[in-house]
């Protein structure tokens, strides 16, 4: 088969979220299976794209309402992904350092949207399966199967997954003759709720709906910012795949970016190792157990309870426990964090901001990774933490649901029902209790290390998807 992925971001290209992860892991493994798969996404003005090469591959015009786009495809050169990487360049939109958040952003994806189509349509021959992920390409769908100047691709499956139904993407109706010209008896299918909705369209539109785990599924059915009758409505089109982990980026026996390698014969010594240096390098006591948090500082997150958490257990547990923090988001939940290193000097430090390596050593020196997700669609972070074997403690919501087993019912992971400081220290006291027993912890550790959340499973499973809507 050959696939085409369409998403905004593709690690290690620009990466916001799991999203990133996602795009820049399935294809490889589904080329594994025996297929062809490659990732279009927009060309921004990064890191990435300054330090890469890249040849163009087509050159042409993006309409958007009555304004014309230049663009051009460029084929990442010397690619060590495992899947072939497109990036369209578009002067005026992409050509800034962010991936969001811009005053323009409905225009800047129409747009990417409408020239990865004008450019698949000059291709000779048409694609497998087009599989679009999240709103921003949310209308690939409705353009692939309504708009007559893709009448080309009527016939091509579209799928469409759910990486996070909290951002919808919609707009005023203004805005509507941004899309390429369609009949008007369509236009239901880009409306919800009297705005233009791309998430909703591409549930309605697209052959099929997944998203990355079975447990979101269900909870999006009874909670998604209005539109939980159109989820419910189109259930039988949609298909909770759990997300995988690239295993061999994802793996202490190889890592590059840590010092201290280790294997499953290894673990203690290897974990050891590494929770010295994080130790040092933040001034903690590698004696005690380590929490960290590693992620966006957002609600969506329940960082927001995290200063709350850590000012609670810290003063009335002094010297009980070691907390590190790595991530970034909202200011006021940054400078909560902040405040606290002077208060708790020695058991608490936080990093601002987003460090690659850092996280890699955090997973490998932690004793327990913190997620008190009020949303959590799949999650990838407690699954990066059972390969490293550390214990992951989460709410039971969404991924961590389906991911983590709670030790009190045979399982090796610690979960709690509310994103409270209450529920989350108390989580963390039966996690203390845990680390004064080694032999129970070392058999934790040996157990979760083994568990297989790799691609190879769900990479499977999405082409299994796939062929059932040929026609």
């Amino acid at each position: 088969m050959d696939i085409i992925h369409i998403s905004a971001e593709c690690y290690p290209a620009a990466k916001v979220g799991g999203l990133a992860d996602v795009v820049g892991s399935l294809p490889k493994y589904q080329i594994l299976l025996g297929h062809t798969a490659s990732v279009i996404m927009p060309f921004y003005h990064s890191k990435f794209s300054h330090s890469h090469e890249f040849s163009p591959v087509f050159s042409g015009i993006a309409r958007l309402g009555h304004t014309n786009f230049n663009f051009q495809v460029l084929e990442l050169l010397n690619n060590q992904l495992g899947f072939d990487l497109y990036l369209i360049d578009i002067p005026g939109l992409f050509d800034r350092p962010n991936i969001y958040s811009y005053h323009d952003d409905t225009e800047r994806f129409i747009t990417f949207q409408i020239a990865a189509l004008n450019w698949l349509n000059q291709r000779i021959g048409t694609p497998d399966v087009v599989h679009c992920h999240d709103q921003q390409t949310g209308f690939i769908p409705f353009m692939m199967s309504k708009v007559r100047e893709y009448s080309k691709f009527e016939h091509v499956p579209s799928v469409f997954t759910i990486h996070n139904g909290q951002y919808q993407g919609q707009f005023g109706f203004d805005k509507l003759h941004f899309l390429p010209p369609f009949h008007s008896y369509f236009n239901g299918l880009v409306e919800w709720h009297h705005l233009i909705n791309p998430l909703a369209s591409a549930i309605k539109c697209a052959w099929a709906v997944t998203t990355v785990s079975p447990s979101y599924l269900d909870e999006i059915g009874y909670e998604m910012k209005g539109m939980e009758d159109l989820l419910r409505h189109e259930r039988g089109k949609s298909h909770g795949i759990l997300n995988g982990i690239d295993a061999e980026v994802w793996n202490p026996q190889t890592d590059p970016m840590l010092e201290h390698k280790f294997s499953l014969k290894t673990v203690d010594e290897g974990k050891k190792a590494s929770k010295e240096i994080l130790c040092r390098q933040f001034g903690l006591n590698p004696e005690k157990p380590l929490f960290t948090f590693i992620g966006r500082l957002v609600g969506e997150k329940g960082a927001d309870v995290l200063p709350d958490i850590i000012y609670s257990i810290s003063k009335f547990n002094p010297g009980e426990q070691n907390i590190l923090i790595l991530g970034s988001g909202e200011k006021n939940i940054e400078h909560g964090l902040l405040h606290l290193e002077s208060m708790f000097k020695g058991s608490y430090c936080s990093h601002i901001g987003y460090n690659e390596k850092l996280s890699h050593l955090i997973y490998a020196g932690a004793d327990f990774l913190l997620m008190p997700s009020r949303v959590e669609p799949c999650g990838l972070n407690q699954m990066y933490a059972l390969r490293y074997g550390t214990i992951p403690i989460v709410r039971r919501t969404g991924g961590l649901r389906d991911t983590v087993t709670d030790i009190g019912d045979q399982g090796f992971g610690i979960c709690h029902d509310q994103c409270s400081t209450f529920d989350v220290i108390h989580s963390m006291q039966r996690a203390k209790t845990l680390f004064k027993d080694p032999k129970a912890m070392k058999k934790i550790r040996k157990q979760i290390m083994q568990i297989d959340h790799s691609w190879n499973r769900a990479a499977l499973e999405y082409v299994e998807l796939y062929q059932s809507l040929k026609i």
